[in-house]
């Protein structure tokens, strides 16, 4: 489970992450409280703006981001993006603190957030498959999704107590200094025991990573459930910020209610790691699982019980989001490896200001618990997508011995993209030297007027 920790650059990144991560968790929890509670009257919507601004650069930039992560070195990239981060976390709290911060400053703080991650998040996914070979990448990618998960089980618990106790400001300052421990850990690394990255001769163009995904049916099923569920089910700090509300809790009771979250999130990604490899069926009964899972959410009726099916919430999303991940990473062509991922998390990042506006309004006008029920149909409809497709591309068949049993083909050859063309016009014009016997002179070039000079 743990195996990839063996390997120096990849334990230094795990710890550094787990860190940063707890900061980041910290800051989302404070931030949101601070749109629902300081500066508006309980409005979701508001809220949903804010999510909206903050995911949508993720979308509208996936082919610049995309391009960068593969085109620069992405160890230095990243600490641009996280330098960029600590500033603007800075800068949010000591607004807060000297009571200047206001909803239009939030939206735009919402949206330079949203353009350092959408650089951020392609790199860092794809500078994981740079820590550690092939045979470890989705191990490393469920393992970092833990790191990333347990982050979320203390950051937004520990954000709760200190917005009852000292304010949400030191929240954001909090966070600002996690960003250290990234920024120390990438200095740290050995940069010669990186694997190295895979180049495809010819240039390097944006369209490359959109082109290989069209190609890739199965990928393109995969962001789709992505995107429904990125879209109308990851809207956690809307449905928990509400519910904990209707049921008369605090700033406290809404980060606990993120922690059980994170709870069966760690389970979840912690499995992902026991697997071999990231497998399509995995990702479409996670699907149909958090669809259930959502379901029971709606019928919970006091705090205690819907904090424990969001144990079950975390665990399914997790489990889909984790072994989808790690299946673009360990399908996808090296050299195209972070456009693709950028094209991924666009999807699933991009969904949020589709999804949230909608859910944010739907939990304004009608409840959270109708909000929480929308989610459970996309999902539905997201699980039957990807059993469909399954069920169509002749990927089941019956078992060989065992009546009632089926198996799924998951071994289908990959597509690749061919490099440019190389330029033969030197050879058709004649101009290449052409190799002689050993002895023999070439003979000196005549030079002849061109027609008309």
């Amino acid at each position: 489970m743990f195996r990839s920790l063996s390997i120096f650059n990849y334990r230094v990144w795990f710890i550094g992450a787990l860190v940063s991560n707890v900061g980041a968790w910290m800051q989302a929890t404070a931030q949101n409280w601070v749109v629902l509670t300081q500066l508006t009257d309980n409005d979701a919507a508001a809220m949903g703006v804010t999510m909206a601004l903050q995911f949508a650069p993720p979308l509208l930039l996936v082919g610049v981001t995309g391009w960068v992560a593969d085109r620069f070195d992405r160890r230095r990239l990243i600490m641009c993006t996280q330098g960029a981060l600590l500033l603007l976390a800075l800068a949010l709290g000591i607004l807060l603190l000297t009571g200047t911060m206001t909803l239009p400053l939030m939206y735009g703080f919402a949206l330079a957030l949203g353009v350092a991650t959408a650089f951020d998040n392609p790199a860092r996914q794809a500078f994981v498959s740079d820590l550690v070979s092939q045979e470890n990448a989705s191990n490393a990618v469920a393992l970092n999704a833990a790191s990333f998960n347990t982050a979320r089980l203390i950051g937004p618990a520990v954000a709760g107590v200190m917005i009852v106790l000292i304010g949400t400001g030191w929240v954001f300052l909090v966070n600002a200094v996690t960003f250290l421990a990234m920024l120390g850990a990438l200095l740290i690394m050995r940069p010669h025991e990186l694997v190295a990255r895979v180049r495809r001769a010819g240039p390097a163009r944006l369209a490359d990573g959109f082109r290989y995904v069209a190609r890739r049916p199965d990928l393109v099923v995969i962001f789709v459930m992505v995107f429904l569920l990125g879209a109308f089910g990851m809207n956690f700090p809307i449905f928990a910020s509400t519910m904990a509300l209707e049921f008369g809790r605090g700033a406290d009771g809404f980060g606990l209610l993120s922690s059980f979250v994170a709870i069966g999130s760690l389970a979840g990604a912690l499995l992902a790691a026991r697997r071999e490899r990231a497998r399509m069926r995995v990702v479409i009964v996670g699907t149909g699982g958090f669809a259930v899972a959502s379901a029971l959410s709606v019928l919970a009726p006091g705090y205690e019980t819907y904090a424990a099916t969001l144990v079950l919430t975390g665990f399914c999303v997790v489990t889909t989001l984790t072994t989808a991940n790690g299946y673009v990473q360990t399908t996808t062509d090296p050299a195209l490896r972070g456009r693709v991922i950028a094209l991924y998390m666009a999807i699933l990042l991009g969904g949020t200001p589709v999804g949230a506006p909608i859910v944010g309004a739907v939990a304004a006008e009608f409840g959270p618990r109708t909000a929480i029920g929308l989610a459970a149909v996309v999902a539905l409809i997201a699980c039957a997508i990807g059993a469909s497709w399954t069920l169509a591309s002749g990927r089941v068949h019956r078992h060989e011995t065992k009546r009632f049993r089926l198996t799924v083909d998951e071994t289908r050859p990959l597509p690749t993209i061919p490099p440019e063309p190389e330029d033969f016009s030197d050879e058709i014009a004649g101009t290449t030297p052409i190799p002689l016997p050993p002895g023999e002179r070439a003979p000196r070039p005549v030079h002849r007027p061109r027609h008309g000079a």
